[in-house]
């Protein structure tokens, strides 16, 4: 790879990441506030808990439409190119953070106030489900087939990155509203994202097309009808793939989401201990993220992601016993775990579900295919978890045995798929 090529793949790399890091504070704000505002000033119950899964539920809500997103946006993405797409899902997410920062609360509007959050959520959600998929096989497309992983996964660090973000700005703005924390803090994160969107605009506009993608076209025209391409020909690794993203998003999320308000509620910790667990976590994923697709170029896709299958089956209930002593220290311990060891299977994702389909019609089977998984994992793990706390008082037992389970499916995925990297071409 030339001076030059090395130049471009580091500045599509570098974009991607940004968005993605862009679209992921977008979503992962409203998980975090639906913990600690949402639920109050949208879902005002009798019972805080009731309140919290109305919160979780339209967090849910943003998730049930990213497969047809994935779709639609796909569709396009195979048809017209990667690049127009990803320009038009980091602006429209953008815009639907920015306008629930600036919606009324059930007191001041009654049921309109939690039907336009809904809806804001249904729009983001629909342009996200194009999202991370596209800008994933933007980097991998303009890759080098032998480091597709290592910089596939800079897409994905986008991820902790957003995270830490979103943490950052809930933090502060906790900390410069204090008691108005409610009637006016909760906002700042949700606004704070039309600056975002002005420096991923930046980035994005500045990169080319998918050298894969323009082969193509140049070749041949674009598949008619993408989708029906993928269901004749690739459904089962459709539904295999989703299988591989759901034990990690429901663990990620139930990390992300679910235990900020378990060890606010629950365990009585103080809100900005957890967020700054959540921070921790988030700089010991950037790290994994990098070591583990470093490995999947050397040794595989496959013995890299297995092991990080494995992990979230073994620490589903170290997790909990760790964060249960109500220690701030061993509560951070275990999140740095949870989210170091899960970058096994996120770091070399994005190269793993590009090579899982033809360039013909990889936007759409690789983002359908990753969203369901997020539907079925992310989508509804923290309203799971939160209704499993009364199976046992409270207990958290149940939230583990979930864990495992979903943890077991993305194993066993992951052994029915098998390798996707090619080997390389024999030396004389």
């Amino acid at each position: 790879m030339t001076r030059s090529e090395q130049a471009t793949v580091h500045k599509v790399a570098l974009a991607s990441s940004a968005g993605t890091a862009i679209e992921l504070y977008d979503f992962l704000v409203y998980g975090l506030a639906s913990a600690v505002a949402l639920n109050k000033l949208f879902f005002p119950a009798g019972d805080p808990l009731v309140g919290t899964l109305l919160a979780f539920a339209t967090f849910g809500v943003g998730f049930l439409v990213r497969p047809l997103g994935a779709a639609v946006i796909g569709h396009f993405g195979d048809r017209v190119g990667r690049k127009p797409m990803l320009v038009l899902t980091l602006t429209a997410t953008g815009v639907c953070t920015t306008a629930i920062g600036l919606l009324p609360s059930y007191q001041q509007v009654g049921l309109l106030a939690p039907l336009l959050l809904v809806l804001l959520r249904l729009v983001q959600g629909f342009f996200l489900g194009g999202e991370q998929s596209g800008a994933a096989l933007m980097v991998v497309e303009h890759s080098p087939e032998q480091h597709r992983a290592w910089y596939g996964s800079w897409t994905f660090l986008g991820s902790p990155l957003g995270l830490f973000l979103g943490n950052a700005l809930m933090l502060l703005s906790t900390a410069v509203s204090g008691p108005a924390f409610l009637d006016w803090g909760w906002r700042i994160p949700f606004l704070f994202s039309i600056v975002l969107i002005g420096v991923g605009l930046y980035l994005r506009l500045g990169v080319s097309e998918s050298p894969e993608f323009q082969r193509l076209r140049e070749q041949s025209r674009p598949q008619r009808l993408p989708i029906a391409e993928v269901l004749r020909s690739s459904w089962l690794r459709v539904l295999l793939g989703a299988g591989v993203n759901l034990g990690f998003n429901t663990f990620i999320f139930v990390l992300v989401n679910f235990m900020l308000t378990y060890g606010t509620a629950a365990l009585h910790l103080p809100q900005q201990a957890v967020l700054n667990a959540g921070l921790v976590g988030g700089v010991a994923q950037v790290v994994s993220i990098l070591v583990f697709s470093r490995l999947a170029d050397r040794f595989g896709r496959l013995p890299v992601m297995l092991g990080g299958g494995i992990f979230l089956v073994v620490f589903g209930f170290p997790l909990f016993w760790l964060v249960d002593t109500g220690s701030v220290g061993l509560l951070t311990l275990a999140v740095a775990i949870g989210y170091f060891g899960s970058g096994a299977i996120f770091g070399p994702m994005a190269a793993y579900f590009a090579e899982l389909f033809d360039t013909r019609v990889r936007y759409t089977g690789a983002a359908i295919s990753y969203q369901l998984g997020s539907v079925f994992g992310g989508g509804v793990s923290p309203l799971v978890a939160t209704a499993l706390l009364a199976v046992d008082h409270g207990r958290s037992w149940p939230i583990s045995v979930y864990l495992v389970l979903a943890a077991l499916v993305s194993v066993g995925c992951l052994l029915a798929l098998g390798e996707t990297r090619r080997p390389e071409p024999a030396r004389d």
